[in-house]
Parts: structure tokens; sequence; C-alpha cells
């Protein structure tokens, strides 16, 4: 089980490189509020996913978030590391994802 520092590293590392992406032209069309729920370590983040950047990461979950993400500790690190294929966890229920359909179509891009 990853801990908790290690979770909010990932997330960081994330929002990293959707600023890269973002620089280079690779824009995530999102402005939503989105929280990052990891039960195993009973924990969660926050943030806002915005101009392609995800800013404003701290500790604490939002309960009126419009994009959810709920996983393990370890499996949240291999997601963002990529190594474990977002579309095989979400439809094997490893990892869930809330968010309206059209909101979901946008964020393949981002997983």
């Amino acid at each position: 089980m990853a801990s908790v520092d290690e979770c909010r590293e990932a997330l960081h590392q994330l929002a990293a490189r959707l600023d890269a992406d973002a620089e280079t032209g690779g824009k995530l069309d999102l402005d939503r509020t989105l929280a990052c729920r990891v039960p195993d370590l009973e924990t969660a983040f926050h943030g806002r996913l915005t101009g392609g950047r995800l800013v404003g990461i701290a500790d604490g979950d939002d309960p009126k978030a419009k994009i959810a993400l709920t996983a393990a500790s370890d499996d949240l690190i291999a997601l963002v590391t990529g190594k474990l294929d977002a579309t095989r966890a979400i439809a094997s229920r490893q990892v869930q994802v809330r968010a309206n359909p059209f909101d979901l179509l946008k964020l393949r891009k981002l997983l």
C-alpha cells in the first residue's frame, strides 16, 4: 500500500505533466472541480482542472466536485505513472470515475 505522501506526489506529477501538455498545445478543455478519493488510506485530495492544468491540489475531499476519481493508493500511483491502463481499470471498476458523460469523453485525453 502506498502512503498518503506518495499519492500526493503522484497528483503533483500529473499536474506537472498536464502543465507540459498545455504549453505544447495539448490542452484539456475543462473547467471543473476534481476530487480524488483513496479509500484504503481513508484520505482524499481535491483540486481544479482548468485551462488544461490541474491546479490547487490540496488535502481533503470536495463532496461537490464535478469529477470524482476513486482508486486504491497503489492503483492511483500506477494510473498516474502509466503502469495501469486507464480504460481497463475503469472497465473493471478497479478505478471509478464519476462525471457527466461529456466530461468523461474529454477526460480520455487526461487518462
